[in-house]
């Protein structure tokens, strides 16, 4: 693509503003390097990665991406044997700490759809130890710490003793020898420990003098009673500057080590900056997401110029590519019509850099190999090149570099010259480019153009609005609609006298009062009609609304419904608790009397009532019409509904076709076929390839699923399978607990480590499922 577009289209600001969002100079760095892509399938990646990071901000507002540095020339500096200062190694432990943090953070998100994002985090390797070594020898203001090793702190306690030492003993010096000092302070010169002497007590001192003041009234020296105190305390400083020297090479020696992982994060850590800064500037824009096509479409729904304030811009409908290549745009001055031009050529560099769009959802925009643009004042001095001259030059290069491919943008298309030659070269220059088959929109004054979308295939007019009440234009663009002049209505409205505006208008010809009626005409259409979308804008919006108010009364009835099904469940649970008391009563008294020898008839109806008494007095409500479970086919085992009851129950017989006896709790009874609702059936045992516990039908698998079980439900699963596996004789399982807080982690572990069976566990490998998984060993 033609770098000069760039800055024609202020395509750099839009860069500048995406740098100032990123959170690291590796997203920068990634930023200042982008630039529009030609390749549709790498434009819907980017796309869909500026999705994914809007996504993440959207349901958490922020990302934790700080304490990330580009560590690179550190990193290869280690590769080659160079020693780190503490604040390099500091960054690198920084840059670690960081990359766990937005690792675990979007770990975390396990309900949501990142599949990009989750790519990136999983080349991510949380590398504690040298990140614990490193914040182990140096502290957060990059100084290397006593702790560092026994011998630095050895050094750092004689030098604080050398230093006591030598100061005591000028201080005394100090109280004693008062005026003989320009002032009773000790300083340092040359890393020496020295008190201010006034020139003439020079002799009086003794010593070694390191300096003197401006004025030479003052010198520096270093009294001869501490000269051997400072040289033990230079000395201690040397072996303190070697010992630390040591420390950081062996830290250097160990960044190196890992010097692979570290520039992984590091590339990782760059591209997600990239990513969450692209995501933060559409959401400063409120822009979308647009859908990518390489046919040349672009269809824009209520955009805005990128570079112009929320208070400021107009939005506008702007389509071009499926009906119509080519639009040509009139109207006055300051009317809005460059801003148009810019606007569109602006977004689809963003799209295809893989940035979102400032408009409404379900925009379109194309993939182009080139964007050419003629824009602005182009004269130029130097080049002794008129305006004319300079838009001629741009345009023949344009014209040698456009095919199907390409979009151009034309600003006051055949400006500068005669009106007419202007007028004919301005229709020529879009036969040639709409004929090669390039989308291309231009802006005019000449009202020959106008004419000229009506009389083309593919050409389209627009226009912006002027609001002749205001003698403003209102920035709205008008597709269909060419520009009008107005400059009569103006006129009147200024003052200028009715009779020169009629003689005015009789100067003119008719076909041109045909066409501004026509325009006139137009207009008033395309207001009546933007009228009426209005209203149905609002008609929709109450009818959204309106369905959001059923809904939520569909969910309390739904609410309140399972309320009194719950009760009517636990009323009819009380009923069948009393029913199976009464039950028990009316067995135990048939036992009695079955044991006698002969039973009298009266007796055995007396039991049968019993019996009967105990059923349940619940209300039956039979359906409005049979549903597919209430007329399949049943089958004795298979699991049905007892209607009546609401009971699950098992068919143990089948007595007819209309009749069965059921299994319900302890008690069997006997049902009509219109009371019985099926509910399932057991499949068949199937044979698979797959472990079996001895002396069964139970089948084993080699790995036991426990995400989303409760913490005590998993542990007793989880003893149950060990014990179904080693049956099967099985050598090692996998069991999946996931990542999530780490207690179902943490109590599978527990649990392995105290099986008297389980001889070994591990974490899986990455290609086991990682930390969310646990390999247990079995014997």
């Amino acid at each position: 693509m033609n770098p000069r577009i760039f800055q024609v289209l202020e395509y750099n600001k839009i860069i500048d503003m995406l740098k100032n969002l990123a959170a690291s100079s590796l997203g920068k760095g990634k930023i200042e390097a982008l630039k529009p892509s030609i390749k549709l399938d790498e434009v819907i990646r980017w796309q869909q990665e500026t999705d994914e990071a809007a996504a993440v901000l959207r349901l958490k507002g922020s990302v934790p991406l700080g304490g990330i540095f580009d560590i690179k020339q550190s990193i290869k500096r280690t590769t080659i044997g160079g020693v780190l200062n503490a604040l390099e190694c500091l960054d690198i432990a920084s840059t670690i700490y960081g990359g766990k943090q937005i690792k675990y953070f979007i770990e975390d998100m396990e309900e949501s759809d990142l599949p990009i994002l989750r790519d990136l985090i999983e080349q991510i390797v949380p590398l504690n130890e040298l990140e614990r070594q490193i914040k182990s020898c140096i502290d957060d203001h990059g100084h290397v710490m006593d702790g560092a090793s026994d011998k630095l702190r050895t050094i750092r306690s004689k030098i604080r003793t050398s230093e006591g030492r030598v100061r005591d003993k000028l201080d005394s010096l100090t109280k004693t020898k008062t005026k003989m000092l320009s002032d009773a302070i000790v300083t340092i010169r040359n890393n020496r420990y020295v008190l201010p002497v006034k020139q003439e007590y020079r002799g009086a001192i003794g010593g070694i003098v390191h300096d003197q003041s401006s004025s030479g009234a003052t010198l520096f020296i270093e009294p001869q009673a501490v000269v051997d105190l400072n040289n033990q305390l230079q000395e201690a400083r040397v072996q303190e500057k070697h010992e630390i020297e040591r420390i950081l090479r062996e830290l250097s020696n160990r960044i190196a080590e890992d010097h692979v992982f570290l520039y992984q994060n590091v590339e990782a850590l760059g591209q997600i900056d990239f990513m969450f800064a692209r995501a933060k500037l559409g959401e400063q824009m409120h822009a979308t997401t647009p859908k990518m096509n390489d046919q040349g479409i672009i269809k824009m729904k209520q955009a805005r110029h990128p570079l112009i304030s929320g208070e400021e811009v107009v939005a506008n409908d702007v389509e071009i590519g499926r009906n119509y290549t080519a639009i040509v745009i009139t109207g006055p001055n300051t009317g809005g019509k460059t801003v148009t031009l810019k606007m569109v050529g602006l977004c689809t560099l963003m799209a295809q850099s893989g940035l979102q769009i400032p408009a409404l959802d379900g925009c379109e925009m194309a993939v182009f190999n080139d964007v050419f643009a003629d824009i602005g004042d182009e004269q130029s001095i130097e080049q002794s090149l008129s305006t004319f001259s300079s838009h001629m030059t741009n345009i023949v290069k344009i014209l040698d570099q456009v095919n199907r491919e390409t979009l151009v943008l034309f600003d006051e298309l055949g400006a500068g010259t005669d009106p007419q030659e202007g007028a004919a070269l301005a229709m020529a220059i879009l036969d040639e480019v709409v004929n090669k088959g390039a989308r291309v929109i231009a802006t005019t004054h000449y009202p020959e153009l106008k004419a000229y979308g009506f009389n083309r295939d593919g050409v389209i007019n627009a226009s912006v609005e002027f609001d002749v009440e205001t003698l403003r234009p209102t920035y709205r663009l008008l597709i269909g609609v060419p520009g009008r002049s107005n400059a009569f209505e103006i006129s009147q409205r200024l003052g200028l006298n009715i009779s020169i505006i009629e003689k005015a208008k009789n100067q003119i010809g008719t076909d041109s009062r045909s066409v501004e009626n026509m325009i006139a005409s137009l207009e008033a259409a395309r207001r009546g009609a933007d009228h009426d979308y209005e209203e149905a804008e609002q008609v929709l919006k109450e009818a959204e609304e309106l369905k959001q108010e059923l809904e939520k009364q569909w969910q309390q009835f739904e609410q309140k419904k399972e309320t009194l099904y719950k009760k009517a469940e636990e009323k009819a649970e009380k009923a069948i608790i009393q029913a199976r008391e009464e039950a028990e009563l009316v067995v135990s008294e048939l036992k009695r009397m079955q044991n006698q020898a002969t039973l009298k008839e009266h007796e055995w109806i007396e039991a049968r009532k019993m019996l009967d008494d105990a059923q349940p007095n619940l209300s039956k409500k039979k359906p409005k019409e049979k549903q597919p479970s209430q007329t399949k086919e049943l089958q004795v085992g298979d699991e049905v509904r007892l209607l009546t009851l609401n009971q699950i129950g098992t068919i143990l017989e089948k007595i007819s076709d209309t009749e069965f006896q059921i299994q319900v709790g302890i008690m069997k009874v006997k049902v009509k076929r219109k009371d019985l609702e099926f509910v399932k059936r057991e499949k068949p045992l199937v044979e698979r390839p797959m472990a079996t516990v001895k002396g069964s039908n139970y089948h084993v698998k080699p790995e036991l699923d426990l995400r989303g079980e409760r913490f005590e439900d998993a542990l007793l699963e989880l003893e149950k399978y060990v014990d179904d596996a080693i049956l099967a004789g099985y050598s090692k399982v996998s069991i999946i607990h996931g990542k999530g807080t780490g207690a179902l982690r943490t109590g599978v572990q527990n649990f392995a480590k105290n099986h008297s069976h389980i001889t070994t566990y591990r974490f899986g490998t990455m290609s086991e499922g990682g930390n969310g998984v646990t390999i247990l060993e079995l014997r």
